[in-house]
């Protein structure tokens, strides 16, 4: 009888935990259509106000295309890094996944760290998103896509220390899927930045 009781509670917790990844799987896709929702109304605002320069300077004068398309490489690589990861994660290889993570975290950090150079050059050369309509809404879209970039890694970053720490156990899996869900959302947003933004600023 015991054993029985015992088989019970253990189906029951296993269905339960079950239960609990499903609901937070469905929460996460309805924040990232949430996120979707967002981004869309942004790009809608600059595709409004794009041309509103305000006597200030245009697309053409403030982008660099090849510096800009040396950020878009190191996100695609670094989805392709993620990749990766999920592959050595289906084989259950702990190392190879801390490698591609870590890998992909460089990326990512790179990516970042190029956007912000390129944030600080405008601002002190004063183009900033007080000087046009444009601008504010240069900086709102490509800056959010950015702030969302940080956020990624900083979820990275502690995704990594539970695989050091728990391995990869059901629930770190889990964590690590929707993450990869979430880098890839913001891979294919890059790409309509890299679109909208600066190949049609350019024309």
């Amino acid at each position: 009888m015991n054993t029985d009781a015992t088989t019970i509670d253990a189906v029951a917790e296993g269905s339960e935990h079950q239960h609990a990844l499903s609901n937070q799987a469905f929460g996460f896709w309805l924040y990232i259509m949430s996120d979707l929702v967002v981004f869309a109304a942004i790009f809608a605002t600059y595709i409004v106000l794009g041309h509103s320069y305000a006597g200030g300077p245009t697309g053409k004068d403030l982008f660099h295309l090849p510096y800009v398309f040396g950020e878009t490489l190191l996100l695609l690589f670094s989805s392709a890094s993620y990749g990766l990861a999920m592959l050595a994660l289906y084989k259950n290889r702990k190392k190879s996944v801390l490698t591609w993570l870590t890998v992909t975290f460089l990326l990512g950090l790179g990516f970042v760290s190029m956007e912000l150079n390129e944030f600080h050059t405008m601002i002190s050369e004063g183009n900033g998103p007080e000087r046009s309509a444009f601008l504010s809404a240069f900086f709102t879209l490509v800056g959010t896509h950015g702030a969302h970039v940080i956020c990624g890694l900083i979820w990275m970053a502690v995704m990594a220390a539970q695989v050091v720490s728990k391995g990869l156990t059901a629930p770190v899996q889990s964590r690590l899927l929707r993450l990869s869900i979430f880098w890839h959302f913001l891979d294919i947003v890059w790409v309509g930045v890299f679109t909208v933004v600066y190949l049609m600023g350019v024309m």
